[in-house]
C-alpha cells in the first residue's frame, strides 16, 4: 500500500535491532486517515471473504482492527488481553505468546463469550516480525472451534520468519507494507515490490 509505504519513508524511524519506530502514526499517535485507507484496503484484500469478527491483540492492533471493522460491515472487534483483569470473568481462551518487541511472553486471553464455533475470524496487527503473536490468536482461534479466514498486516518486516512461515502454513496473509531491509546509518527503508 503506497500511502503507507510513504509515510514509512517519511515519518519511520530506523533503530539499533531491526526496529522501525513508526509511533508518530501508526501506534502511539495514529494517523486516521492513513487507518481509514488501510481499513479500507484490508476489506479489498478480503474480499469475498465471510468474515463476522475480528481479533486482534492490545494495544497497538485495536485502533487499526476498529476502523478495519467498519469496512467489513462494523463487525464486532475482540482483542486478546496481555493481563487478566477483573472485568474479564469466566471461561476463557489463553495461549502464550513470545513478544518481539518487549522481549518477554505474555499469557493472553480472550473470554469464551465472545469467540465460537461460527466465528469466521480475520486477525489484524500492527506489526509482524517472527509470527509468534500470530500463531498465539490462531491457537485461541482453534481452542473456539473458529475458523481462521485470513491475517492483515499492517507492517510486516520481511526478512524474519514470521510471514513466510504463516504463508507456508497455508494461512492467507495480506501485508500492507513488507520491509525487506533497514539501514541504520542512513535511515532508509526498503520495501519489497
Amino acid at each position: 500500500m503506497q500511502a503507507l509505504k510513504d509515510k514509512i519513508r517519511k515519518h519511520g524511524k530506523v533503530g539499533k535491532g531491526d526496529v522501525l519506530k513508526v509511533d508518530s502514526f501508526l501506534n502511539h499517535q495514529i494517523d486516521i486517515a492513513l487507518y481509514q485507507k488501510m481499513g479500507q484496503e484490508f476489506a479489498r484484500r478480503f474480499a469475498g471473504k465471510p468474515i463476522n469478527k475480528i481479533l486482534t491483540i492490545e494495544a497497538s492492533g485495536i485502533g487499526i482492527a476498529c476502523i478495519a471493522a467498519q469496512y467489513f460491515g462494523n463487525v464486532p472487534v475482540v482483542f486478546a488481553k496481555k493481563n487478566r483483569t477483573s472485568n474479564v470473568t469466566g471461561d476463557v481462551y489463553t495461549a502464550e505468546i513470545a513478544s518481539y518487541t518487549h522481549g518477554k511472553v505474555y499469557t493472553v486471553s480472550v473470554a469464551k463469550a465472545y469467540l465460537n464455533e461460527n466465528d469466521h475470524i480475520l486477525i489484524i496487527d500492527d506489526f509482524l516480525a517472527n509470527g509468534k503473536t500470530i500463531q498465539g490468536m490462531n491457537a485461541i482461534i482453534e481452542f473456539a472451534g473458529a475458523t481462521l479466514e485470513g491475517v492483515g498486516i499492517a507492517i510486516e518486516k520481511g526478512f524474519q520468519p514470521g510471514g513466510r512461515d504463516l504463508r507456508k502454513a497455508g494461512i492467507h496473509l495480506e501485508s500492507l507494507a513488507i520491509v525487506d531491509g533497514m539501514d541504520t546509518e542512513t535511515g532508509e527503508v526498503f520495501f519489497r515490490e
